[in-house]
């Protein structure tokens, strides 16, 4: 093979894979000429046709559009900066097929509706500056008008939930779940409450009275149950639950009965809402973060167990659960 080879349109097709039909489309084109003709009229192409056509095969399969590859052939722009660009591109491509791939994967397991297919979808749609600006408008709506814990609001801002570019199932659902609950009135209405409590700094009514040292062993029996895996509405969580609530009868000189019980359970629920916590361990499965037993706060499942026959939270709106956590 040399320059002054020349090679007909079934020889350049046997060459380079591609058919005759496409190989006299791109002549037809303009793209690649032929040299020359043979007497018969037909077309003759020579070695530059085939090193076009075979680097035009190349960056076609590569997914680039045949007027940027004219362009790169007739070196009007370099090849480097189009394939940087298209990688670029096909980055976002990618992701949002991630993304439909997670949120069909969580429509099959949960048989989900059509609406909530279609909720799931758009919300998974956002681009990270709309679910920045999403939490944002969270934050300034929830804090805005309230003397909040400037901490509390900077811890809010720091963790914002970021859905990866592969999200699971799991976290497909917990950033559906999540994204209802801050737009919930009640909820931001609760997530003030907490941070103006944060900041106020005073203990609960029930840690007063019941002491620091009952307190202290309330806190070391909790943190020992939840790092053992112990499910707070299961049958293992009775002989702690029984054990702390006849303790804390004793001090409080109270019977401990359902109603000490459920008020126990009012009372811790002043400090750990609920729904509150449960927006913390929602933006932890959103984002990947492993959950570190000993530092989950004690009170979400002291209550849970408190109210064990009653259900885990307290009357009023319940968020959707995703997985368990």
């Amino acid at each position: 093979m040399d320059d002054t080879t020349l090679y007909s349109i079934g020889e350049l097709s046997r060459r380079t894979g591609l058919s005759v039909r496409t190989i006299r489309f791109y002549s037809d084109s303009g793209v690649v000429a032929p040299t020359t003709r043979s007497p018969a009229g037909y077309r003759l192409y020579g070695l530059d046709a085939l090193l076009r056509l075979e680097l035009l095969r190349t960056l076609r399969e590569l997914g680039m559009d045949l007027a940027t590859i004219r362009r790169v052939l007739d070196r009007e722009l370099p090849v480097a900066e189009v394939a940087a660009a298209h990688a670029d591109a096909l980055d976002v491509q990618i992701r949002l097929l991630q993304l439909r791939r997670s949120v069909l994967r969580v429509v099959a397991a949960r048989g989900s509706s059509p609406e909530e297919t279609h909720l799931m979808h758009r919300l998974t749609q956002l681009s990270g500056e709309e679910r920045r600006r999403l939490i944002d408008d969270f934050v300034d709506g929830t804090f805005g008008s309230v003397e909040a814990d400037p901490t509390a609001v900077a811890m809010v801002r720091a963790a914002t939930p970021d859905l990866p570019d592969d999200p699971t199932g799991e976290q497909v659902a917990a950033w559906v779940e999540l994204t209802e609950l801050v737009g919930d009135e009640d909820f931001r209405a609760r997530m003030r409450r907490a941070a103006v409590r944060q900041a106020a700094g005073r203990p609960l009514d029930i840690e007063c009275d019941a002491g620091e040292e009952l307190m202290e062993f309330t806190r070391q029996k909790v943190a020992g149950a939840v790092e053992s895996g112990i499910d707070p509405l299961g049958d293992r969580a009775a002989p702690v639950i029984d054990d702390l609530v006849h303790r804390f009868a004793t001090v409080l000189a109270r019977t401990p009965d359902t109603e000490f019980r459920d008020w126990m359970a009012e009372q811790f629920e002043e400090a750990h809402d609920p729904r509150v916590d449960r927006y913390w361990r929602l933006v932890w499965i959103v984002n990947g973060w492993q959950v570190v037993p000993h530092l989950t706060p004690v009170y979400p499942w002291l209550i849970q167990a408190l109210r064990k026959d009653r259900g885990a939270l307290p009357p009023g709106p319940r968020t959707r659960s995703v997985t368990s956590s």
